[in-house]
């Protein structure tokens, strides 16, 4: 089992920046994929990034290639993602999973977090 809670949204003005983090329960962390989706009202699910359990592999939607950046640290048991250059259309709730395996399909995911909600104002 893993129990999985996102923190660090809030509101910002585009342009701005957020970092949020997953703090992860369990002393198997790194044997898990992790990847960070999202939520916009009336919306599906939407993958966001995803990295390995090690972290040396790295993905990205296109819609935010180049302004965010997937990190985790195994020993800390988190997971975070750098948000730059936000716009108003990031806002949405980001939800942080846990995989077995590498995907971006979010059915893949076997454990989420209860979301963090994230505004960006134009």
């Amino acid at each position: 089992q893993v129990q999985l809670v996102e923190s660090g949204g809030g509101l910002v003005q585009a342009g701005g920046s957020l970092r949020l983090s997953c703090a992860a329960s369990g002393r198997t962390f790194s044997s898990y994929s992790m990847a960070w989706f999202r939520q916009a009202p009336g919306t599906e699910r939407e993958f966001v990034a995803r990295i390995s359990g090690s972290g040396l592999s790295t993905d990205y939607a296109d819609s935010v290639k180049g302004r965010f950046t997937i990190s985790r640290d195994n020993a800390k048991n988190a997971l975070y993602l750098q948000m730059n250059s936000l716009k108003p259309e990031d806002t949405a709730v980001y939800y942080c999973a846990a995989s077995r395996s590498y995907s971006r399909r979010a059915q893949s995911y076997d454990y989420w977090g209860q979301g963090t909600q994230v505004t960006v104002s134009s």
